[in-house]
């Protein structure tokens, strides 16, 4: 089960952040991570992760993850596997009960889907673009505490 986890964080990754319009496109990226797998199981993994296709900036067709309208791709793609072993967070402000996150580009929807997968209690949610998340914060939650509850996901946000 460790391997199909690290695929699919790496295929997040991967779509998040390249502008592929085939599976044949997705699993030469993912080969090169050192991911081989079949056109199945490929097609498996695209259907969990509700991954759908969209018009991108120059009108080609390319996978993107759900809740991400529009992409912003950044020139000179890192790889995946380079991605994974940084947290991608950048900074973190409050106002009232809400807080915003900023991360690199590519790298919200995952650590939103890790901040709601995660049960922090100060937090009930969050809803993720490209590099930025919105989160909403428990009434009477201090951000000390959201904080605190946030550096089990994001080790390096201080």
């Amino acid at each position: 089960m460790k391997v199909k986890n690290s695929r699919m964080e790496a295929l997040k990754m991967l779509i998040s952040s390249m502008e592929l319009g085939s599976q044949e496109e997705v699993l030469q990226a993912l080969e090169k991570e050192g991911f081989k797998l079949t056109q199945a199981t490929l097609s498996r993994d695209l259907k969990q992760l509700k991954v759908a296709k969209a018009a991108s900036m120059n009108g080609k067709y390319v996978y993107v993850l759900p809740n991400e309208t529009m992409y912003k791709r950044i020139s000179k793609p890192r790889s995946a596997t380079e991605m994974l072993q940084t947290s991608g967070f950048l900074s973190i402000n409050f106002s009232g009960n809400t807080g915003v996150i900023k991360t690199r580009p590519g790298y919200a929807s995952s650590i939103a889907y890790n901040i709601d997968n995660s049960d922090i209690p100060e937090i009930l949610g969050t809803i993720a673009g490209d590099d930025t998340i919105f989160i909403v914060i428990r009434e009477g939650a201090s951000k000390k505490d959201v904080i605190n509850g946030l550096n089990m996901i994001l080790p390096n946000m201080n």
